[in-house]
């Protein structure tokens, strides 16, 4: 059972690599009409660490983890996509010559969210704020704000009672304040390429 389980990981990872690339470039012939059309400014970030996320903790349990219990493969997916896409972004600079492309590394203040959350006055990043059941809080057949009926009992599937200091609102989407933390520390510039803060992201430097 444990190599079926194996195969269908691998198997799983292939299809999501394939679409990674299939993506970046469809991204780039999109980005190219664009700018045809007359844009000329563009703020481009990357994915997060796409393991760390309740939905998939929850239903990629036999997964290989990390030091911080992220599945790992699907972070492996993740860079292999932002290394793919970070090519698209040279490849545009060359051939769009009027255009300012920012590149962000959002992963890495992502990252950096979900493996050191009390840093940042954050706590329990792999459990969903709203949601119901199991080790992450998250079933995928019970959606937050949904009523449910539990041996008899009606449940409605609310949030946490400190929703300012949870990562994960759902399972999927990052909740309001961690949000707000990962747009502080990417609107300066820190996680761009080239360094610029958002404020001047629509100058070619």
């Amino acid at each position: 059972m444990v190599i079926k389980r194996g195969r269908i990981q691998n198997k799983s990872r292939m299809k999501g690599t394939f679409k990674m690339l299939r993506f970046s470039y469809n991204f780039q012939l999109r980005l190219t009409d664009i700018y045809i059309s007359g844009a000329r400014s563009f703020w481009i970030h990357n994915t997060g660490p796409i393991s760390c996320l309740p939905l998939i903790l929850a239903n990629f349990r036999s997964a290989e983890t990390d030091a911080y219990d992220f599945a790992k493969p699907y972070n492996e997916v993740a860079q292999y996509f932002n290394h793919k896409l970070k090519e698209v972004v040279v490849l545009l600079r060359k051939d769009l010559p009027l255009a300012a492309i920012i590149y962000v590394n959002i992963y890495s203040v992502k990252y950096s969210l979900f493996s050191n959350p009390r840093k940042y006055g954050f706590r329990d990043p792999l459990v969903a704020c709203c949601g119901f059941g199991g080790k992450y809080n998250y079933n995928n057949d019970v959606g937050c704000a949904e009523t449910i009926e539990v041996n008899g009992s009606r449940i409605f599937v609310g949030s946490s009672t400190r929703p300012s200091v949870r990562v994960v609102w759902d399972g999927i989407h990052y909740t309001e304040a961690a949000n707000k933390f990962i747009f502080s520390q990417i609107s300066t510039g820190a996680f761009s390429d080239p360094p610029l803060p958002l404020n001047m992201a629509c100058h070619k430097s």
